[in-house]
């Protein structure tokens, strides 16, 4: 193989691993922007959010802890930090969304929230799956974390005490 198909191949294969991170920065913030919207209407609302929770059954305790999750997860995901415990946390809500409130399927309306919570549930899962790819902090941290321990093995290294040839 030539040099220069050596560095075509190279080429290719970085392009498309960019490509990679940046589909999933891209799909990792559509995916959050709603529960952040979301979180942030009902934290804005409290009081309006709270009485129609509590016409569905749905006491204080669970809604505070609803926009918590919306909330945290959601930034857990676009940011890129945790992102797969926060992306596994609202894939796991969205499906007991669906099957505690959206089961009236009589209901054209109710139907497709049910579905939409089963898709966005799907990609949550996916993104679980990948990771938050290098355009992340996640990314970030295990860097730091991987040259802290290289830091120090070498700083361990350096202080162990030395074996001369011939001692033994």
């Amino acid at each position: 193989m030539m040099p220069t198909e050596i560095a075509a191949r190279l080429h290719g294969l970085v392009t498309k691993l960019y490509l990679r991170d940046a589909a999933l920065l891209a799909g990792r913030l559509l995916l959050s922007l709603i529960f952040l919207h979301e979180g942030a209407t009902l934290a804005t609302h409290f009081a309006a959010a709270a009485k129609a929770m509590a016409a569905l059954g749905v006491g204080l305790p669970l809604l505070v802890a609803t926009i918590v999750l919306q909330l945290g997860a959601g930034l857990s995901v676009a940011s890129g930090l945790l992102t797969r415990l926060g992306a596994i946390g609202l894939g796991l809500f969205c499906l007991a969304t669906a099957t505690l409130f959206h089961t009236n399927f009589a209901s054209q309306n109710e139907l497709l929230h049910f579905e939409k919570d089963l898709a966005i549930s799907g990609g949550m899962f996916v993104l679980a799956a990948a990771g938050a790819g290098r355009i992340s902090l996640d990314w970030l941290l295990a860097g730091y974390l991987r040259q802290r321990q290289r830091d120090k093995d070498l700083v361990a290294a350096l202080l162990a005490p030395r074996r001369h040839k011939g001692a033994g």
